[in-house]
């Protein structure tokens, strides 16, 4: 992995001979994926100190979850691991649940308040439960009110809860969906959750046979309303990502670059933002949007409205995350990718974080570190 481009601030990531506690070298998985260029909008790092925050990001492409932060002397600190086909992420500052390509993934922070690793860290997120599904290509994940993971099953069109004896629980699906097999009908992907419950989810279709949706990606687009059923939103195309944010359902329209909400009359999606690149994970802080771009991929992503828009703008699209006002859709800050990596998946923003890292569940380092939970008095 390359340092970014001149005229954006230095990039620092971790190296083996800055250890004492293990951590794996971020370096090491730009040589199994190829070179990766990375640039970024002067003062991102300054904009996460100022709003005290780090950001997590996923790519099944490269099969990575990356954290970045804001390092000593002001320089951006970035970290990444291996987990094959990380996909769905959501966390806070102790907890980060990841969905990988046959596993849900929890990784749990290990310091204590004002405890910290190599003396920059401020977080170590390292993996305590790995629960294997199964290839179910899991998209979206939530956080129930009693502390159950949800999660989006794209090959089963289902939402379900990790079980302990098979592979899932499902426990619901759109009533469009005449049987729970594995045919990917409706290509099910995003999930809005609204306190500790699910309440809205994304579908590209509503078709009912195999692989359906690929007929349907222009203008088949919905949004389900999960408690009653209810098709909230339709002619969407490849939406991604619902949330609930600030009383507005938001979502990216991803088949034409946008990021919007629906009107609460008609539920009309009405656009904030045009962004370069095929849109899936969407992130609040403040009054800010966190975006996830990716460039599109031959035969699923190609042929939308988004390349004539592009087009029409001369724009490239490309592969990163920006940050956008929620109020106008102004661009505030950008990070951008080149090279090997051309897709990103989801994001979450993890607040009160500073420098955080994390350990892959099959690295070199993890054999080694030990840790003891305190006894109870």
């Amino acid at each position: 992995m390359s340092k970014d481009r001149p005229g954006t601030e230095d990039v620092e990531t971790v190296a083996p001979e800055d250890r004492n506690i293990p951590t794996e070298a971020a370096p090491t998985a730009a040589a199994e994926t190829g070179s990766i260029d990375i640039s970024f909008s002067p003062g991102l790092t300054a904009f996460l100190a100022s709003h005290n925050i780090a950001l997590g990001f996923t790519s099944y492409q490269t099969g990575r979850l990356y954290l970045i932060g804001h390092g000593p002397q002001g320089k951006m600190a970035l970290h990444e691991a291996v987990y094959p086909q990380a996909m769905g992420l959501t966390g806070n500052g102790d907890r980060i649940y990841l969905g990988t390509l046959t596993q849900i993934v929890r990784m749990e922070n290990v310091l204590a308040p004002g405890q910290r690793a190599n003396e920059v860290h401020d977080k170590v997120y390292v993996p305590r439960n790995l629960q294997t599904t199964g290839n179910i290509d899991i998209h979206e994940l939530g956080i129930q009110a009693n502390g159950r993971i949800l999660f989006v099953n794209t090959l089963y069109n289902c939402l379900c809860e990790p079980s302990l004896t098979h592979s899932f629980k499902p426990v619901w699906k759109p009533e469009f969906i005449s049987a729970l097999v594995a045919e990917d009908r409706c290509h099910l992907n995003g999930l809005a959750m609204v306190d500790g419950k699910p309440k809205y989810v994304s579908a590209v279709s509503r078709s009912d046979t195999a692989n359906g949706w690929r007929d349907d990606r222009d203008t088949g687009g919905l949004v389900i309303e999960v408690e009653s059923n209810r098709i909230i939103a339709e002619g969407l195309s490849m939406p991604h990502s619902p949330r609930v944010h600030e009383g507005r359902v938001w979502l990216l329209n991803s088949g034409t670059g946008e990021l919007g909400w629906l009107d609460p009359h008609d539920q009309r999606f009405v656009p904030l933002a045009l962004f370069p690149g095929f849109l899936r994970g969407l992130a609040f802080h403040a009054d800010h949007a966190f975006v996830t771009l990716s460039k599109p991929r031959k035969g699923h992503f190609e042929g939308l409205a988004l390349d004539d828009r592009l087009k029409e703008k001369d724009r490239e699209a490309w592969c990163g995350v920006q940050i956008v006002s929620q109020k106008d859709g102004a661009l505030a800050h950008w990070l951008r990718f080149e090279g090997a990596i051309t897709e990103l998946f989801d994001i979450c923003v993890l607040p009160g974080v500073k420098n955080p890292i994390t350990l892959g569940p099959n690295s070199v380092e993890i054999r080694d570190f030990l840790t003891i939970e305190p006894a109870s008095p």
